[in-house]
């Protein structure tokens, strides 16, 4: 049976007790729908769509994302490098990728997923960090405030649910717009899952990465 982990609380996903081989990180949420009467129904504008995105730092032993792409005009694109995102699908080395973009959040289920080959994640690899941004929300006026039944779970490769971090929005994230949801920690015997939940007003997991450069 998965455990329920609650924002700052962390559990150890030891090899000899979870296939560690294929783990899929899902991630699903819900946009919290207005009330409108009957008139409003028929007349009123449409649901906006949100569009959350998840993304991945790939970090060293130090903590930090060492490659961050090609680079064009001096400058780094982040394709090709540590960071696992809608324009940087797949890592070069095969180990972890993403299944493709949700941009609505539609359907039950996990709305995006990480899948990644925690045996043979490369050792330089010592953390895996997972944000979630919505796009585009400071233009749209968008904020996790109207986000319900966000989470983020580990399923091993057996299919077996593992681990499992519920968050949703509400008034305390009117002003957030970013979250730095969880993180994965290289240990002995296997990986470490820890739910962080931080909150950021920013729109971009860039102002994240900053963090971890």
């Amino acid at each position: 049976m998965a455990l329920s982990l609650k924002k700052g609380q962390g559990i150890s996903l030891k090899k000899n007790e979870h296939d560690l081989s294929m783990v899929t990180i899902g991630l699903g949420w819900d946009i919290r729908e207005e009330k409108k009467g009957f008139l409003g129904g028929l007349f009123g504008k449409k649901e906006e769509e949100y569009d959350l995105d998840v993304i991945a730092f790939l970090c060293g032993a130090d903590g930090k994302v060492q490659n961050f792409g090609r680079t064009e005009g001096g400058r780094s694109t982040l394709v090709g490098g540590d960071i696992i995102f809608f324009n940087s699908m797949r890592h070069h080395c095969g180990q972890i990728w993403m299944t493709g973009d949700n941009r609505t959040g539609a359907g039950d289920g996990d709305d995006e997923q990480v899948i990644v080959r925690l045996n043979d994640l490369p050792e330089q690899y010592a953390k895996v960090v997972f944000v979630v941004q919505i796009y585009n929300a400071a233009e749209n006026g968008q904020s996790f405030g109207k986000v319900q039944n966000a989470f983020i779970r580990a399923e091993d490769g057996k299919g077996r649910e593992m681990v499992r971090f519920d968050l949703s929005g509400g008034a305390q994230y009117e002003n957030c717009r970013s979250l730095l949801f969880a993180e994965l920690i290289r240990e002995a015997g296997g990986w470490k899952f820890n739910a962080i939940g931080a909150p950021s007003q920013s729109d971009s997991f860039v102002e994240w990465l900053k963090q971890y450069s």
